[in-house]
């Protein structure tokens, strides 16, 4: 199969995953693959490394670059088109919908170009920017010639807008730059018992977390959480950096720091109010680190529950807390996560085994082969 591979985003998990796809798609002996990425991105060189055929297109770093850029969007879709036409692409697949993509992906349908995105969110998550969600979610569906989701949540949403459209869920495997690091498997990188890490956003329930870190304080005084993450701490969650026991460090992770982070906690604790699925969460399983979370959206499917880490019996603070709590008190039970935690960390690691399992589940909707090549001397990509 000649797979086009399509992420025109910037930085962040999103990036990461699109790497990892790509190189465990470079691991099936039956794929050809060939990428477009943003020039302005800060994996390109990564991207530009694994020696296939990758043409990095100007895109944007800020909010005027994107406003200035939409002149250039028709000259970009000319551009992915026909550079999915020269390779003989029997897909373009979409490793994460950018802004741009249903001003884009319209010209592949029009090309007799199957078109699949990964669909990483279904709705906008409560508290960000949700300009025009709606119209660009139908224009990207409407050009697809199918749609892969990360979690049965997602699909669900997904298949109640695009009743007719084939669907396949791909469970998300771990993005990790590099190996886990020894300390997370080990236990002696740990300095924390509890770890919140992310984007601070207002769905991902900071003030949950505070309640019940306050309640957990009164029997358990010696807990320690640490919070790291990029935004508004105290506007999303006031006074938790207050509370006794916490350390709030506002701040962005770079990729290549992210295992000695989260091998420095316990555990990882996700109290979110919504969610699609976790990047965060498999992340911590490849580090061998068991998670405690709310049972919300697609969590309650990626953790197993009792194997990898603890969900809370609700979205309460009291119910996170006293998960939270078993955790630090029952030793036996943590020592038999974080070993359900390395062994599923391990099968989220391969991701030669991802894109199979990718590949088998859009195989129906294209025909391997039947990828037309434009005559031209040009080849219309840059390495």
């Amino acid at each position: 199969m000649r797979v086009l591979l399509w992420y025109w985003g910037r930085r962040g998990g999103g990036a990461q995953f699109a790497l990892c796809l790509a190189r465990g798609l470079m691991e099936r002996p039956d794929v050809s693959l060939a990428l477009s990425v943003s020039r302005e991105g800060d994996l390109v060189r990564e991207f530009q490394a694994l020696g296939v055929p990758c043409d990095s297109v100007p895109t944007y770093r800020n909010a005027l670059g994107f406003a200035l850029g939409f002149a250039r969007v028709r000259g970009l879709a000319r551009r992915l088109r026909r550079q999915a036409q020269l390779f003989g692409a029997d897909v373009v697949l979409s490793a994460m919908p950018h802004l741009w993509t249903p001003l884009v992906a319209p010209a592949l349908r029009r090309a007799g170009i199957p078109f699949v995105p990964i669909l990483h969110d279904g709705l906008p998550h409560p508290g960000d920017p949700a300009i025009a969600w709606h119209w660009r979610l139908r224009r990207e569906l409407a050009a697809a010639r199918g749609a892969v989701t990360l979690s049965a949540a997602v699909e669900d949403v997904i298949r109640a807008q695009a009743p007719g459209l084939p669907l396949f869920r791909l469970p998300l495997g771990a993005h990790l730059p590099g190996e886990a690091p020894r300390g997370a498997l080990s236990g002696t990188a740990v300095s924390h018992d509890f770890l919140f890490f992310g984007r601070i956003r207002a769905y991902k329930g900071l003030d949950l977390l505070r309640d019940a870190f306050a309640q957990l304080r009164q029997t358990h005084p010696a807990a320690t959480l640490r919070v790291v993450g990029e935004g508004d701490i105290e506007a999303a969650a006031p006074g938790l950096s207050a509370l006794p026991g916490v350390t709030v460090e506002p701040r962005w992770v770079a990729d290549d720091a992210i295992p000695a982070l989260v091998a420095s906690a316990r555990a990882v604790v996700l109290p979110y109010r919504e969610a699609s699925q976790s990047g965060v969460l498999p992340i911590a399983l490849a580090c061998g680190v068991p998670v405690v979370a709310t049972p919300v959206g697609g969590l309650a499917e990626q953790l197993r529950d009792g194997e990898t880490g603890l969900l809370a019996a609700a979205p309460t603070a009291g119910a996170l807390a006293a998960a939270m709590a078993r955790l630090l008190e029952d030793k036996a039970l943590y020592a038999s996560l974080a070993e359900g935690a390395r062994r599923h960390g391990a099968e989220l690691m391969d991701w030669g085994a991802q894109a199979q399992t990718l590949l088998d589940g859009i195989r129906p909707w294209v025909r391997p082969g039947s990828g037309a090549k434009v005559a031209t001397s040009g080849t219309g990509a840059s390495a």
